[in-house]
This record gives C-alpha cells, structure tokens and sequence, in this order.
C-alpha cells in the first residue's frame, strides 16, 4: 500500500514524470511498470557509460513499445564524466572535462523537459547508505524538498523478481552471482559477461576503455595461480 500511496501522491502533483531507468536491471522494470498508469508521458533517463550496447537498446525498445505514454533520454552517466576528466582504464582524457553528479543530471533533465517530480528505484536492502537515507523520508518514501520519491524503498530483492514474473515483463539482465552494478566497465562479472555473451558489444566496451581487457587478464591469470 505504501508503494501506490507514494505513487499516487506524486500523480495528484504532475500528470508527467522522470525515471531514472536503468534499461537492464530489475528495479528499473518493475518500477516502470508500476508507475506508468498514473502519468500522461513518463521521460526515462538512461545513463550510459560506453553508448551504444546492442543489449541495453533490445531493453530500451522493449519499454517503448510496450508503453505508449513514455520515451527514453539517453545520458552519459555521471561516472563517465569523473572517467573522461580523470582518463580512467584508458578511456580517452579530456583535459578540464566537466563533472556531474547525479542530482547535477536530474536538474538538467528537469529544466529539458519542465518536470520536477523525479521517481528512483532505490531499495533499503541495496546497501547501508541507502537504507539511512530512505530512512530519513519517515513513512512517505518521498523527499518533498527536492521532489525526488522511491516507490520501492521497503521492497526486497525477492519481491522485485516476484513481481516481475507474475506481471510477465521482461526479465533482467544478471551478470554474476552477485548484487548487480550494471554496465560497470570496471567490474569482472559485467566484463566475462559481455565478453563471452556479446562479442560485438564487448569489442566497443574496449575501443573506449582499452584497459578493461587487463582486468581480465589479471582476473584469469589469478583463477589459473589459485587451480
């Protein structure tokens, strides 16, 4: 009941609204679905780190054809920023490149669209931080301060999955055995993945970040040390 109050809440202030939509992960889909019955036009915000994944695309089609009242914005992450400003694993410097932060990217994505009301799938369970903060919102889930809300905040990740299946939506993608950091170009399970499942997708992660291979490298040299 929590869950639609808080959406229902941010319904009687704006018939349209933002989402921070991860395209692949669990959270982002259920909560999609969930919320896109009460608003005329929902603008889903994807933040990118290496543009243009085959994989991430069959997602973000999927989400547009299934709903008519939503349309996708694709971004670059604000880790990407803090990669590019830095040259991280490679990745081409570009010297005084601006850094965002993620409310830095909210706020241009309101002032894009003229929409204040920002939606999250932030979870207590996804780590101490975010428990604390969620915790701070008392019973609404919603931060009305800077009109920012998180539906899903008492939601595990057991329920999530659960929803997703008895609603029949598409399932998300996991990486590894455990908690999933999306397409993180630093993490060894998002890398074997895309390496062993998408080729194609994989050779452009390494065309921007050459030294991804090398946490490979060092990965499976370790796996053979340890044998």
């Amino acid at each position: 009941m929590k869950t639609l109050d808080t959406i229902s809440f941010v319904a009687n202030q704006s018939d349209k609204a933002i989402l921070f939509h991860s395209a692949t992960g669990k959270d982002s889909i259920a909560l999609l679905e969930l919320i896109q019955p009460h608003f005329s036009h929902i603008h889903c915000v994807y933040m990118y780190t290496v543009k243009g994944l085959s994989f991430v695309e069959k997602y973000i089609r999927y989400a547009e054809r299934k709903y008519g009242n939503i349309s996708f914005l694709q971004v670059p992450h604000y880790s990407l920023t803090y990669n590019l400003r830095d040259g991280y694993l490679g990745v081409k410097k570009l010297d005084g490149k601006k850094s965002f932060s993620l409310a830095d990217i909210n706020e241009c994505i309101r002032h894009k669209t003229g929409v204040q009301w920002t939606f999250y799938g932030f979870k207590k369970s996804d780590s101490m931080n975010r428990r604390l903060m969620l915790n701070s919102y008392g019973d609404t889930a919603i931060c009305h301060s800077t009109c920012k809300c998180y539906p899903l905040a008492d939601w595990s990740n057991a329920k999530v999955l659960k929803y997703i299946k008895a609603n029949r939506l598409i399932s998300p993608i996991k990486y590894g055995k455990g908690a999933s950091g999306g397409e993180n170009v630093s993490d060894i399970d998002f890398l074997l993945w895309a390496r062993d499942k998408r080729p194609k997708d994989y050779a452009l992660i390494v065309a921007q970040f050459p030294m991804s291979e090398q946490i490979i490298f060092e990965y499976e040299y370790k796996q053979k040390q340890e044998v």
